[in-house]
């Protein structure tokens, strides 16, 4: 029998500086948890083809939030799933952010139509009357028009905390909210929406500004700094957020 020689997949660590050793932890956990783990750069991406990435998007980070929207407007990675976590400068894992997943606008009408339909989100929209949620300052017309189209009625909230309110009153089928609110991030909101026995399994998507300035980025990282704990999180709480493997 001939051996086979096809490479096995891997989960790949993006974000941290090579040379740094913030790795180590992050690296062990997903060892402990049965994955096959390494770190690399963005520039390989594309002909390796990990399973999945796990991205620092901490202010230590080695760009991860320009590195999670190259990643995400590219065709050829951007259908490759992203676990965004929070490393302390010693590489401790503060915070993981599980979202459904990441869309970057202005959105691709087609691709959001066909990944929505891979996660199973549109099967039920010509039987059920399901609403989705756009939280946005704007409102994203494009995005709104675009799910419209695709079954659901749209409510929308403009900043997190009227996503909330929304939500307690009526839950909602998905939710697409932008990465930075006027008063919270993507992270707390979906960290939010988790307490309510009614929306704590709601899918969220993340969208994603193109062209972010360095500052920015950097407001991001500060921003979700204060949902992250003083404790690093234990290999169990961590595996806890990754898919359990096939």
């Amino acid at each position: 029998m001939a051996e086979n020689t096809e490479p096995r997949r891997e989960l790949w660590m993006l974000g941290i500086k090579p040379g740094s050793g913030r790795e180590e932890t992050l690296s062990s956990y997903l060892e402990a948890g049965g994955y096959v783990c390494r770190l690399e750069q963005y520039e390989n991406l594309e002909a390796g083809r990990p399973l999945g990435i796990v991205l620092d998007i901490s202010p230590f980070s080695d760009d991860g939030w320009g590195t999670l929207l190259r990643i995400k407007t590219s065709p050829a990675t951007r259908n490759i799933p992203v676990l965004p976590v929070f490393l302390s400068e010693k590489g401790k894992i503060g915070g993981v952010f599980p979202v459904a997943g990441f869309f970057a606008l202005p959105i691709d009408e087609q691709y959001l139509q066909n990944r929505l339909a891979v996660y199973g989100l549109t099967e039920e929209t010509e039987t059920w009357d399901l609403q989705a949620m756009v939280v946005s300052r704007t409102g994203e017309e494009k995005l709104a028009k675009a799910v419209e189209s695709f079954g659901f009625e749209i409510v929308k909230g403009y900043t997190g905390k009227e996503a909330l309110a929304l939500a307690s009153i009526h839950p909602v089928y998905l939710v697409f909210a932008t990465q930075m609110l006027s008063d919270m991030s993507a992270f707390e909101l979906q960290e939010r929406l988790r307490l309510d026995p009614y929306s704590s399994n709601t899918p969220l998507f993340v969208l994603l500004k193109d062209g972010m300035k360095d500052g920015e980025k950097l407001a991001m990282s500060r921003e979700i700094a204060h949902l992250v704990r003083k404790k690093q999180l234990t290999c169990e709480e961590f595996l806890g957020c990754l898919r359990r493997k096939e």
